[in-house]
């Protein structure tokens, strides 16, 4: 079992920035890709971004050149660095561990709210 508890959301005017913290723990040592999903109010959760153990990001379009994920072995933390922020950035973010053999772990997740 993987548990993610994810800290860092809260209320940001247009333009600012957010940092959001994931903390992984539990069976963690084979863990492939970590990733950010985000799910606005009555929109499907999308992938905002990703990291590979070996530490290669991947981005949705919609946030690249704004957002950077980043993870942090020593800490078991990945971390999203969230600058530019758009009132279209309003969801709660969700942090998720994928395992290829075991599938997905999530954790409960973090408001964020960007005002215009």
């Amino acid at each position: 079992q993987v548990q993610l508890v994810e800290s860092g959301g809260g209320l940001v005017q247009a333009g600012g920035s957010l940092r959001l913290s994931c903390a992984a723990s539990g069976s963690i040592i084979d863990i492939n890709v970590m990733s950010w999903y985000r799910q606005a109010p009555g929109k499907q959760r999308e992938l905002v971004a990703a990291i590979t153990s070996g530490g290669s990001p991947n981005y949705a379009d919609s946030v690249r050149g704004r957002f950077t994920i980043s993870r942090e072995n020593a800490k078991n933390t990945v971390y999203l660095q969230m600058n530019s922020l758009k009132p279209e950035d309003t969801a709660v973010y969700y942090c998720k561990a994928w395992k290829a053999v075991l599938g997905d772990y999530w954790g409960e997740g973090t408001l964020v709210t960007v005002s215009s």
